[in-house]
């Protein structure tokens, strides 16, 4: 009688990196197929789909930035997907993005640290944006951050001061967004958080 050992296939899982061993290789295979991935410290970190109510905020304000920017020849702006490399090993997908004229030439396929970034809260997940992000995003220079919270519509816009963001200003849906980054700008945020 002869004693076969079990023969054991792979699965797409062992051709998978390991958790810690994700690189950007790996990353822009998957990232490139469309899914909402980012890449953090060897991990990949698959992001929530947004909700129609997120993207009717997403589209709004996006609408704006983009007709202010584009009338006073400002910059670009771009909204997610869009891979944004900080810096070797992390790559983040902001909700909006925007890159000013003298930094244009940081645009290639994908973008270098732009000069705004925008996240807009999924439910459930306001740590990555609130701690995480805030972190990664100061530590990468980018001068100015605003996190939108559709639940409780507010949005914080924070300005880079040294190496950590400090709080500009804490925005209620009764009040009037504005920023040093596009001046003379202002947007009521009733209209930002109104229902479609």
């Amino acid at each position: 009688m002869t004693i076969h050992e079990p023969t054991i296939t792979p699965t797409i899982i062992d051709l998978l990196p390991a958790p810690g061993e994700w690189t950007e290789a790996f990353y822009y295979i998957v990232s490139e197929r469309g899914r909402l991935v980012e890449l953090s410290d060897g991990n990949l970190e698959i992001l929530p789909m947004p909700t129609d109510y997120q993207q009717l905020i997403l589209g709004r304000l996006f609408i704006a930035l983009f007709t202010f920017a584009n009338q006073y020849k400002l910059g670009q702006v771009r909204f997610a997907p869009l891979p944004v490399r900080l810096w070797p090993g992390k790559i983040r997908e902001p909700d909006i993005l925007f890159m000013s004229a003298a930094h244009t030439n940081r645009i290639e396929k994908y973008w270098g640290v732009p000069d705004l970034v925008v996240e807009i809260i999924s439910e459930g997940d306001a740590k990555r944006d609130r701690i995480e992000k805030l972190e990664d995003y100061a530590q990468a220079g980018i001068p100015e951050y605003w996190i939108v919270d559709p639940e409780t519509k507010i949005v914080d816009v924070f300005r880079l001061e040294g190496e950590s963001y400090k709080l500009l200003a804490h925005l209620a849906e009764s009040d009037s967004l504005a920023s040093p980054t596009f001046p003379g700008l202002t947007y009521n945020l009733k209209d930002l958080f109104a229902l479609a």
